[in-house]
């Protein structure tokens, strides 16, 4: 149940958007315990100097490719755990659309259960037998 807001500089084409998203999906997937069908992203496209980053920081050194993925969870995953998403997902993005593992920057934040409506105006993982993912 993780929600995802993918922040990058504007300009990459329809394609390369969803190969972003779809690489951040499969290593939600396969490394972060989140369900095939568990899918909620926010894309932002930012104009020049709307998205500020140092280049170097703890890492890089980051281009112009840079991606912000901040990453709210409704339960704590181990250290382990996420440790192998950030591998994961570094690999799969340096796959498709081909963004450089310096230029990936991911923040995770983690809610309690009761934080999330998913419709119909109800806690859906407090009520109706939902479960975290």
């Amino acid at each position: 149940m993780p929600l995802t807001r993918i922040s990058l500089a504007r300009g990459k084409s329809p394609d390369d958007l969803r190969a972003l998203s779809d690489s951040l999906h499969r290593a939600l997937v396969e490394a972060f315990d989140v369900p095939p069908d568990d899918r909620f992203q926010i894309i932002q496209q930012h104009e020049p100097g709307e998205l500020v980053f140092d280049r170097t920081y703890l890492g890089g050194p980051r281009s112009d490719d840079f991606v912000l993925f901040q990453i709210t969870a409704g339960r704590p995953r181990s250290a382990a755990t996420k440790a192998a998403f950030y591998r994961r997902l570094v690999e799969c993005l340096a796959e498709v659309p081909g963004i450089r593992p310096e230029d990936v920057m991911v923040v995770i934040s983690t809610t309690q259960l009761d934080d999330w409506s998913f419709a119909g105006g109800v806690a859906s993982m407090v009520q109706d037998g939902g479960g975290a993912r």
